[in-house]
């Protein structure tokens, strides 16, 4: 079975390292088994494999020995973690309102995750669903994907709102002291949903008005990347390059690992889109290249670093391949 390529913001790990450390892990380790590292997450725009966030998230807690490492994950964060569409949440004059945006452009921070929203009379059920094509377990995941749907909420509501109840498909853990001590007395396992039911007349009342004109821009932005939503292989691969890159581990078979498949998925999902993975990378560097030359004052050094070369010399041959003159020689021009 083909593994998927969907990807997540690397936001969506914040706090991990932290968390890891206090349960008594080496954070480094478990991100190295499942092809991240600690410098992914140092921009939470970065584009990670959301089978690897999976697959850390289920081993961290077994290796923790705690069930509830997704719900102490999603504790440590704000509304602010989703980036622009925090923005447009914060403005809408409903819950309600803010909860539709939050639908609509989930996909722009987590391709895995769908967010929908269904009306039963006076009673709202907000519905959260991992989309995978593997049968490993979700668990952690979805208790985090919960987790901070119910903190979303309470940020957009105040601290006095209480859910009807907050539901989960898989069993209840050994201890429930985490759930009930985030949720209240209204959880539920062994549901057949996972999500949240809240009162309709919560998320219908007016809420205090904000920056109008900066959660208009961050529409704009978020429409705009909705609208141009680039789900290609190319577009992906292009875009974890980028990152990897500066990290000096850009092979084919780092950036499949990065993603959540093998370097045959890799190149024949490329080779699909009449392209290759050696193409991209050298049209990535070519670019970073020119613009890093241009407008820095950066080294030979540290532009071999940012490009992933061994060293400064072997950056200089590869420079004077591809541009047909010295690296001082273009920058002087």
């Amino acid at each position: 079975m083909q593994r998927s390529m969907l990807t997540i913001r690397s936001a969506s790990l914040t706090g991990y390292t932290e968390l890891a450390r206090q349960l008594g892990l080496d954070p480094a380790r478990m991100l190295r088994r499942v092809g991240l590292s600690a410098r992914d997450l140092v921009d939470p725009d970065t584009p990670i494999s959301t089978t690897a966030v999976r697959e850390l998230l289920e081993s961290s807690a077994a290796a923790a020995k705690v069930e509830d490492f997704g719900l102490r994950l999603a504790m440590r964060r704000r509304l602010s973690n989703l980036g622009p569409i925090s923005a447009v949440m914060s403005e809408a004059p409903t819950a309600r309102e803010a909860l539709e945006s939050l639908c609509r452009y989930i996909r722009l921070i987590n391709a895995s995750l769908l967010t929908s929203i269904e009306d039963y009379g006076d009673a709202v059920l907000i519905r959260e669903n991992i989309l995978v094509d593997d049968k490993n377990s979700v668990r952690q995941s979805i208790e985090m994907a919960v987790g901070v749907l119910y903190r979303s909420i309470e940020e957009l509501l105040g601290p006095s709102w209480r859910p009807r109840s907050v539901c989960f498909e898989h069993r209840p853990p050994d201890s429930a002291t985490c759930h009930k001590a985030f949720f209240g007395s209204a959880v539920e396992f062994n549901s057949h949903f996972n999500g949240i039911v809240c009162r309709a007349r919560d998320l219908a009342a007016g809420r205090p008005a904000s920056d109008s004109q900066m959660a208009l821009y961050a529409r704009r932005f978020l429409d705009q990347a909705l609208s141009g939503a680039d789900d290609s292989a190319t577009h992906t691969i292009r875009q974890v390059i980028v990152a990897m890159l500066p990290n000096g581990r850009c092979t084919a078979d780092q950036v499949a690992r990065h993603l959540g498949v093998d370097r045959r998925t890799l190149h024949r999902r490329l080779a699909a889109e009449e392209t290759s993975f050696s193409a991209l990378l050298q049209a990535v560097r070519c670019e970073l290249a020119s613009r890093q030359i241009r407008d820095s004052d950066r080294s030979l050094s540290e532009l071999a670093d940012l490009l992933g070369f061994s060293s400064p010399s072997a950056f200089a041959f590869w420079f004077r391949k591809h541009f047909g003159k010295t690296v001082s020689k273009w920058r002087a021009c």
